[in-house]
């Protein structure tokens, strides 16, 4: 582990337990930004992305008014899929041993929001009834301007207060207790894409994912 790393893993322990959440617009070199960026372009153009839904399993549904955005899910098989799911599992083993959470897997997915795509205020988690315990979201857009909108709004746990209004801007990385803050995507004015992940802690009795990937 770098240096930088565990320093890293030492603020964003803090932050979680002080606020619950934690975000940098400070570039992480140690990530392969640049690849990632260029892989969800040629993903986007092969069309192997399709429309997100909300739920999971049997209760996923299409709603595009809650949502607009297309996702992929990233895996081992690319090279800056990998090193990004690496560095992930690096961030996983460096909060338990900070933090004690229990964090056992972690899955994303890689998100684009056309021009006029959104998503509405959500929960990630609801208290009891999920392994997703903390979310990231890392973005990949250079040069984002206010004007062209598509910022994640970070709100208090009755979702009424906002806390953090997030410029989607290339190398801002955001991670926040999944089932304590809802949190929307607003309309944006350009390609917007991002990153975005969960860490779940095992909930089954037989040392399997619950639930499935």
């Amino acid at each position: 582990m770098s240096d930088t790393c565990s320093a890293l893993y030492d603020t964003i322990a803090d932050a979680l337990v002080d606020q619950g959440y934690y975000f940098t617009s400070t570039a992480q070199p140690d990530l392969p930004t640049a690849a990632l960026q260029q892989r969800i372009q040629q993903l986007d153009a092969e069309d192997a992305m399709h429309r997100a839904g909300i739920g999971r399993d049997q209760d996923h549904q299409l709603n595009s008014n809650i949502r607009r955005d297309k996702i992929r899910w990233l895996r081992h098989s690319n090279a800056a899929e990998a090193a990004y799911l690496d560095w992930m599992d690096g961030l996983r083993q460096g909060i338990n041993r900070r933090l004690f959470m229990g964090l056992f897997d972690y899955e994303c997915h890689f998100a684009h929001y056309p021009v006029g795509a959104f998503y509405k205020q959500h929960l990630d988690a609801f208290k009891g009834r999920t392994n997703r315990v903390l979310t990231t979201v890392f973005y990949l857009n250079d040069h984002w301007q206010k004007d062209q909108g598509g910022e994640l709004l970070l709100y208090n746990d009755e979702g009424d207060h906002l806390l953090e209004q997030v410029l989607p801007e290339t190398g801002t990385l955001l991670v926040f207790l999944s089932d304590r803050f809802p949190h929307e995507v607003l309309p944006t004015q350009r390609d917007r894409y991002s990153i975005a992940g969960w860490f779940r802690v095992n909930n089954s009795l037989n040392a399997q994912i619950d639930p499935p990937t």
